[in-house]
């Protein structure tokens, strides 16, 4: 078996197990081509020839698994996730171990599932990139924003510090395009969400299912960090008991083709990429436009 893995090294606080993982991929015979993002070449270039290989490994956090799916969309080439960011989102939505002896398992064996990928469209010059997690305008951007130089210290401590950094996140007045049709809210964050749970194993959109061709469009209407306190209650209440009319404080829709614009304009993040471009967004299905291996 040949194996590609692709390794972001900027990704999380590093990785002592990656060695671990190459090691464990060797003894088992299969030949492993290692290249690195971070040292001045482009992703693109560094899967130019991934359909010579039989696995294709994203060694980052979600903005690098995101990155390389959306490289090789559509490619059917089987694409696996080690997870060496701060979050790992997408990993713990997919139940994807940590343990570097169970991911080469995985590599070697695992079965593969056809994941949505979601196509985000923004700026003026419409520029475009692929999520897998989700992509938001608002408070959860302004987090990210402020993590962001904590997480080598803190690990996914700095996302709690940066919302603490923000108690009074900028309330904006929302209208969604979802699918042609139009709805209008309030709120201090919109997500479209392409998995369940967030930071900390909260769900926001219980629902969700990455291959269901559709996405979750949760609007966040609280006005400030405090409000946010039942909200997130409730949404540590759906990992046990199923609550009456859902989680508290969130609107859900769901939507293939989804069109964000807000008064006044927010900041924008996909999968824990902070971008430097406000609303409008739009972000519309991919489905099942990524091969992964699952557990």
């Amino acid at each position: 078996m040949r194996v590609l893995l692709v390794v972001n090294l900027k990704s999380g606080r590093g990785d002592a197990g990656l060695y671990d993982y190459v090691r464990d991929l060797g003894e088992a015979g299969a030949e492993v081509t290692m290249r690195f993002l971070g040292l001045g070449g482009s992703l693109d270039h560094l899967v130019r020839d991934a359909s010579e290989y039989d696995r294709v490994v994203a060694a980052g956090g979600d903005g690098t698994v995101s990155a390389l799916c959306y490289a090789l969309a559509g490619s059917g080439i089987p694409i696996m996730i080690y997870p060496a960011g701060t979050a790992n989102l997408f990993a713990l939505n997919m139940r994807i171990p940590l343990d570097p002896a169970r991911l080469a398992q995985m590599t070697l064996h695992g079965t593969t599932r056809d994941i949505d990928l979601g196509e985000l469209t923004y700026g003026p010059e419409e520029t475009r990139t692929g999520f897998i997690v989700a992509a938001g305008a608002g408070f959860d951007a302004s987090i990210m924003e402020a993590a962001d130089r904590l997480k080598h210290a803190l690990g996914p401590v700095a996302y709690l510090v940066g919302a603490l950094q923000n108690l009074a996140p900028t309330v904006s007045r929302f209208t969604l395009t979802i699918d042609g049709e139009t709805v209008q809210s309030e709120g201090i964050a919109a997500l479209v969400m392409n998995v369940a749970r967030v930071q900390f194993d909260l769900s926001l959109a219980p629902a969700s299912d990455p291959s269901d061709g559709v996405f979750e469009v949760v609007i966040v209407r609280t006005r400030n960090v405090p409000e946010l306190i039942p909200t997130v209650w409730s949404a540590f209440l759906e990992r046990f008991v199923q609550t009456p009319g859902g989680t508290v404080g969130l609107e859900v829709h769901t939507g293939r083709d989804i069109h964000v614009a807000a008064e006044p304009a927010l900041p924008l993040q996909y999968d824990g990429e902070v971008l430097a471009a406000t609303t409008p967004l739009r972000a519309r299905v991919l489905p099942g436009a990524t091969r992964l291996l699952v557990p």
